[in-house]
């Protein structure tokens, strides 16, 4: 095999030496701006972003509403179409570091008057360099470097979706059961009161009870009626965001539905520790990702003060003749550097490089802040964890009692005893203590979604499955 020499083939080897080093400044991450525990939280707890959304939402129409969302949620998959993008936007701005190089051929035919000197036939191949710098400063490779992490940023951002699609979907899921328990308790409320209804207006045909009691008896039925026709409209919009968030019509095959009270839900999450949150958060990982991009735009900055040198080929073969092109003779090469050195610009470099500067200020204040964010959310939902089981205990206690209240009013005003009013005010309290039960339950459900997604679960389906990181390619 012959030896290849030439001066390009000595640049283009120092280049790629050289293509390594950046002026960018060597990458430290700030420090995060909280504590080192958790209000709330008991030592030595395991992380709940390792486990798998089916270990957490254990219901299986749940898992089966999740699972479409992933398939067809369009803000999904428009997130993962931009991860798309800034890969492909990536590899262009990282083209610049090996040269580019085009083949033309060409042809030239040409009539000369009678008696003229000169060929009338030019063939040529050959084989161009355009342009190629020499990246001795780093300049484009701090592009491309700025580049990839905002395509990482972009993946994370996706990322994040999906978890936020995941802890959505659960809410809405659980949202759409409170309601659907609500509408069965105004149902079985309007039964009740049109039950009184009767009863009071028999008593007045009788003589037994007075016009005040029937109004009052007649306007609980119409307040039952009110109640019925509100959460059947408030239940169909919860089926329509449901619908929205999973993407396309519900399948007629989900599993069946259970009561919130009988939902299975892993309800005591795990916190682990905050600095987990800066390994597992996806939007604090975009957030230091889009840092290190606007990093590496300093280096950028910092090398347009430098000279650039450039190089410019051209090899081929030339011939008048076809058959004869590719001859010893026709033979022809073109070798052109270039160096730019810049001298006054006006200030622009200057202005550019402290313009980069403060981006990466900017980027460091927005990364502590998705840091100090995602510790609030962890934190709210973690003293929610425990006061929300406390408010459903004491709910749970109040229905009893204001069953066994409305159980003895009834039975005194059926007895001639005590007057409606008792009762009414009796089924009353418990209409609406029922109404708060309902809610103290969808309350502790939709916590334990949102602390889940604020530590940094949803992305993997099992405690088993192992995540993929984005591939640069």
């Amino acid at each position: 095999m012959a030896e290849v020499r030439g001066p390009g083939i000595a640049a283009a080897a120092l280049s790629l030496a050289l293509a390594g080093c950046t002026m960018a400044p060597t990458y430290a991450r700030p420090e995060a701006p909280i504590a080192e525990a958790y209000p709330a939280q008991t030592e030595g707890e395991a992380d709940a972003a390792l486990l798998g959304w089916r270990d957490v939402f254990g219901d299986e129409r749940l898992q089966a509403l999740i699972e479409l969302a992933l398939e067809n949620n369009r803000d999904l998959r428009v997130a993962t179409l931009n991860v798309e993008r800034l890969r492909a936007l990536y590899r262009i701005q990282r083209a610049p570091l090996l040269p580019s190089v085009n083949a033309t051929g060409s042809a030239t035919f040409q009539e000369l008057p009678e008696g003229v000197p000169g060929r009338d036939e030019q063939y040529a191949a050959t084989l161009n360099v355009t342009a190629w710098e020499l990246d001795f400063f780093g300049r484009i490779r701090s592009l491309a470097d700025a580049a990839l992490e905002r395509y990482f940023a972009t993946a994370e951002a996706r990322r994040s979706a999906h978890l936020s699609l995941v802890s959505q979907v659960a809410i809405a899921h659980f949202t759409e059961r409170a309601l659907a328990e609500q509408l069965e308790l105004a149902r079985g409320t309007l039964e009740l009161v049109e039950e009184s209804f009767a009863i009071t207006r028999r008593a007045f045909e009788l003589g037994t009870a007075s016009e005040l009691d029937l109004r009052t008896s007649e306007s609980q039925v119409e307040t039952a009626r009110f109640n019925v026709a509100l959460y059947e409209q408030r239940h169909a919009q919860a089926v329509n965001a449901l619908v929205f968030l999973v993407g396309a019509p519900l399948p007629a095959d989900l599993p069946g539905s259970v009561a919130l009270a009988d939902a299975k839900v892993l309800i005591d999450l795990p916190a682990g520790l905050p600095s987990d949150l800066l390994q597992r958060r996806p939007d604090i990982l975009a957030a230091e990702h889009e840092l290190m991009a606007a990093n590496a735009s300093i280096g950028a900055a910092r090398a347009a003060f430098f000279p650039s040198i450039s190089l410019t080929g051209v090899a081929g073969f030339g011939s008048a003749e076809l058959g004869e092109l590719f001859g010893g003779d026709g033979f022809t090469w073109l070798f052109s550097p270039r160096i730019d050195v810049p001298i006054f610009q006006g200030g622009a470099l200057r202005a550019s490089l402290d313009a980069a500067e403060i981006s990466k200020a900017i980027e460091v204040a927005r990364y502590q802040r998705a840091i100090q964010a995602a510790f609030r959310e962890v934190s709210d939902a973690l003293v929610g964890q425990r006061a929300l089981a406390d408010q459903l205990d004491a709910q749970e206690a109040r229905v009893a009692a204001n069953e066994r209240r409305y159980d003895l009013a009834n039975r005194r005003y059926r007895a001639g005893i005590d007057s409606y009013v008792t009762l009414l005010t009796a089924q009353q309290d418990l209409y609406r203590s029922q109404e708060l039960l309902i809610d103290a339950r969808f309350n502790r459900l939709a916590n334990v979604a949102n602390l889940y997604r604020a530590l940094g679960g949803g992305w993997k389906e099992t405690a088993e499955e192992t995540p993929v990181a984005p591939e640069a390619g």
